[in-house]
């Protein structure tokens, strides 16, 4: 069932994602404001590639297709994340840029995995 995974060694690009975006977070200032944002931010963004670990050891299509499908869930609410942040902040705008991009590409990734199991 990780038929997927070899073309875009989506272990390791998610476990990178998870890490630059904890790296992102541990430079922007905490205040009332970005505090709960990037508590979000990195929940969501490290789940991820949790869940994409969970998918590569599923015991069923139907589960592996559900982990994936969360896959995709967590990266779109870490784009959100990622775009709040940014409005936070008046630092590392190309750095979120960057990481909003590469989350689009997971979510991307994972919106073409569900619907290739699908069929």
């Amino acid at each position: 069932m990780t038929q997927f995974s070899n073309k875009y060694d989506l272990e390791e690009r998610t476990a990178l994602f998870g890490r630059d975006i904890i790296c992102l977070c541990k430079v922007c200032e905490l205040n009332h404001i970005t505090k709960s944002i990037i508590n979000q931010l990195i929940r969501s963004a490290t789940s991820i590639g949790a869940n994409y670990m969970e998918a590569n050891g599923a015991s069923s299509k139907k589960d592996f297709t559900n982990k994936i499908f969360i896959c995709k869930k967590e990266a779109q609410e870490t784009k959100h994340w990622l775009r709040m942040l940014s409005y936070a902040i008046d630092k590392n705008n190309d750095k979120i840029k960057e990481l909003w991009k590469e989350c689009q590409q997971l979510t991307l990734i994972f919106q073409k995995i569900t619907s290739s199991l699908k069929n």
